[in-house]
């Protein structure tokens, strides 16, 4: 189980935000870099960049930071990014520079072509970013929620050859009160892909829930702010999951 800590940024702050809301934003670091760091050493095997910004402006916004996490972190520790990423140059720039994976949300659903040219042209490094509720698509920073049924978009999405889904219930983002496991594993079980959930992931009971799932095609969590504000000591969590999850 690949536990990848968050680093959302905003203004080229370290911030968690509540349901999507960027008026809404805790700034947790001022040095997102050391943040990074941080994390690493206590076991991160991947990062989570999302450029807040970005993805308000459809283009990257705090790009520097994120070369700068890029070279911290060298080959040692994989970095995947989201946010702001519409066009296949921005792809290219941001692999070119040492990024693993990039995240591509809001353009999938409503550029489906654009996605299957990135996974084309850039194999096994674009990972789509499935926000929904009550199993429907939302887009836009979660403001505008679709018809589309994320199973359905799922399986279309791995016939263009995406690496991974990053499943996020939005309801339960950013607000500590347990991942939805039922939700991840019915996603998990439509695709042949790995999953990775999102959202909600409080304590190490979460930890312990995704690890008994991890079978099912579950193959990470991204962890914000309960590793923020405490609530689980990410560390512990590292050594639980690769008990549990050999």
């Amino acid at each position: 189980m690949l536990l990848i800590p968050a680093i959302d940024l905003k203004d080229g702050k370290c911030v968690r935000l509540r349901q999507g809301d960027m008026n809404d934003a805790t700034v947790f670091s001022e040095d997102p870099v050391e943040m990074a760091e941080h994390w690493a050493d206590l076991g991160a095997r991947r990062l989570h960049l999302v450029d807040l910004n970005g993805a308000i402006a459809g283009k990257p916004v705090n790009e520097a930071v994120i070369h700068e996490i890029v070279d911290a972190m060298g080959d040692d520790v994989p970095v995947q990014i989201g946010g702001g990423i519409r066009d296949l140059d921005t792809i290219e720039r941001y692999l070119d520079a040492g990024i693993s994976y990039v995240i591509i949300g809001t353009a999938a659903v409503k550029s489906p072509g654009f996605l299957r040219d990135a996974c084309g042209a850039f194999p096994g490094k674009i990972i789509v970013g499935l926000d929904a509720r009550d199993g429907k698509v939302a887009t836009d920073g979660w403001s505008k929620l679709t018809r589309h049924m994320v199973t359905d978009l799922a399986r279309k999405f791995e016939d263009y050859g995406c690496e991974a889904i990053i499943y996020t219930d939005i309801g339960r983002d950013g607000m500590l009160t347990g991942v939805n496991v039922q939700a991840t594993v019915a996603l998990a079980q439509a695709v042949n892909i790995p999953v990775i959930a999102s959202g909600g992931i409080t304590d190490m009971r979460d930890i312990d829930e995704l690890c008994a799932v991890e079978a099912e095609g579950v193959e990470g969590a991204i962890l914000g702010r309960s590793i923020y504000e405490g609530t689980l000591d990410f560390k512990k969590a590292v050594e639980r999951a690769d008990e549990l999850c050999p």
